[in-house]
């Protein structure tokens, strides 16, 4: 149910994005979200791959601070107020996301959010007390 997610720490210089990219594709590991957020000093990329031990051991290998870290992803309509509703049962439930992602997949008319917040199994039992599926890791992985 819960997905590892590699986060990995890079300088917020040109070029420095394509590095860690690189490495993974040489492992053979594929990308299946990705997140990117910055600073003017370094950036964070956020990444889910169909091997996360794999990629993380390449990536340290190549000298990358990698971190990995448990988010879930729920199913969710791929139409306007598909987000809007599975973000209300969070909110009304009082928790807190650190952040979030998206993306589609084999479903037709669904996507997949990726949450993150500091308390996993307290989300994970609002989700399914309100019937918001939650998908497993390897439909995500796409294995």
């Amino acid at each position: 149910m819960k997905i590892k997610q590699l986060s990995i720490f890079l300088q917020n210089r040109m070029g420095s994005l394509a590095k860690p990219l690189e490495v993974l594709t040489v492992a053979d590991v594929n990308i299946r979200a990705m997140c990117m957020a910055d600073t003017s000093e370094f950036g964070i990329l956020r990444l889910v791959v169909d091997n996360p031990e794999k990629g993380k051991e390449a990536l340290e290998q190549n000298n990358f601070l990698v971190k990995m870290t448990e988010i879930i992803g729920v199913e969710m309509n791929d139409a306007p107020g598909g987000l809007t509703s599975v973000l209300n049962t969070i909110k009304d439930n009082n928790i807190d996301l650190e952040y979030l992602y998206a993306f589609t997949h084999d479903k037709k008319d669904k996507a997949i959010l990726l949450l993150h917040t500091d308390d996993i199994d307290r989300l994970i039992n609002v989700l399914n007390e309100n019937n918001i599926t939650i998908v497993p890791s390897e439909e995500v992985y796409n294995l």
